[in-house]
């Protein structure tokens, strides 16, 4: 059994689930409708909506025999919170280094005389 980070890192790596997870990000879809712009089958889109479900980052819907899909943006804060750590660590370290540079472009003083 996979952990939830490491289930949604595994969803998102394909680029098909990408562009479905872009597309739902502008409101809710059909399968067919998300099938559209693919050069795939419904049950080949359908597998990737399941994949999508399974880590949480879509839910469907029945609307009568409509099964729509919406993003479920909360699927994402696992990730948003893992890369949390890694944002503080860049931060620090331009900043480290954003010091370090105005430090080498003041004027020495003092040394010459």
């Amino acid at each position: 059994m996979s952990d939830a980070l490491s289930e949604t890192f595994g969803a998102l790596a394909d680029p098909t689930r990408r562009a479905i997870l872009a597309r739902l990000s502008r409101g809710e879809a059909t399968v067919g409708q998300l099938a559209e712009p693919f050069a795939m089958s419904l049950p080949a889109i359908s597998r990737h909506l399941k994949v999508l479900e399974r880590a949480g980052l879509i839910s469907r819907g029945r609307e009568a025999q409509w099964r729509p899909c919406r993003l479920d943006p909360e699927g994402l804060k696992p990730v948003d919170d893992w890369l949390q750590t890694y944002r503080r660590f860049w931060t620090t370290s331009f900043d480290r280094l954003d010091d370090y540079l105005q430090e080498l472009q003041e004027p020495k003083s003092d040394e010459t005389q």
